[in-house]
């Protein structure tokens, strides 16, 4: 094997001047951790994030480019600019690591993370048109495979005679049976609205599920004033909703949070290969 040329005094130093040129760069686009403030993402506009502090405001803020990619759920820290300009207050700078995520399929990225830090996934499905086991055990899957913990929720219970009842609950005890919890609910009749508050408490949650399951009356049943406190938090950051392209985070206010994008709801299987789902 052929020795290294050695190098000469002059390229010795300039070896060193550019290492010291690196890591000088390297000291000046690190942040003082110091000075930076802890919050968690609750909304995301295009460019921009809302970041809520420890006390409750809400901050608009850059997202610094180094950064990769920042979701509703993140725990992060960011700098409060000197001199808010245009409504933006900070910048995030680092993005805490994630006790969990949920991804969707992106034609360009693969997968691309949606929400973050998520307690519980509510799996809603309905008796009408029609109970499809297949769909559940597809969120199952999915839920098992993010490591966040599901929470089935039949709806809509009260279209069911009382024969019909006492079939699809046989048809579910093969889930409760495994150690998922199931939940029937109404938004009509308020059965098992009470139960599902108690889930939600001191949480953080998503709701997924088929279009038509009822996910949007349930929502409205855990937060009635949901546009309005999306309005509040536009109002506190400063802007307006019509920018908003990811999913908000909303309190509950019996307790718990919720995470909401058309995006999380629709949440499913597409991106796992074939090995990952093999039981």
């Amino acid at each position: 094997m052929a020795k290294k040329p050695k190098l000469s005094h002059r390229q010795k130093r300039q070896v060193a001047a550019n290492r010291q040129k690196r890591l000088s760069r390297k000291q000046q686009s690190s942040p003082d951790l110091s000075s930076l403030l802890a919050g968690r993402v609750i909304g995301r506009f295009g460019k921009q994030a809302d970041v809520q502090d420890t006390e409750g405001n809400v901050v608009r803020c850059h997202i610094r480019r180094t950064i990769e990619s920042v979701v509703c759920g993140d725990e992060v820290l960011f700098a409060r600019s000197e001199v808010p300009d245009e409504n933006i207050g900070g910048v995030i700078e680092i993005v805490q690591d994630r006790r969990t995520v949920l991804t969707r399929p992106d034609f360009y990225d693969g997968v691309k993370p949606i929400a973050a830090n998520i307690d519980q996934i509510i799996v809603v499905s309905s008796v009408k048109p029609e109970l499809s086991l297949n769909i559940i055990d597809r969120y199952l899957v999915a839920c098992e495979d993010t490591d966040i913990k599901p929470l089935l929720v039949l709806n809509k219970v009260e279209l069911l005679s009382e024969e019909e009842r006492e079939a699809v609950s046989a048809s579910l005890a093969i889930y409760q049976q495994l150690g998922y919890e199931l939940l029937l609910t109404s938004c009509k009749s308020g059965e098992g609205i009470a139960e599902l508050h108690e889930r939600l408490r001191d949480k953080t949650s998503v709701f997924v599920g088929q279009s038509g399951v009822g996910k949007s009356s349930i929502i409205n049943q855990v937060l009635p004033d949901a546009d309005e406190l999306v309005g509040e938090i536009s109002e506190n950051s400063g802007l307006g909703t019509h920018t908003t392209t990811a999913a908000k985070l909303l309190p509950i206010p019996s307790g718990g949070e919720l995470i909401d994008s058309p995006g999380v709801r629709e949440f499913a299987l597409w991106h796992l290969p074939q090995e990952r789902i093999t039981w």
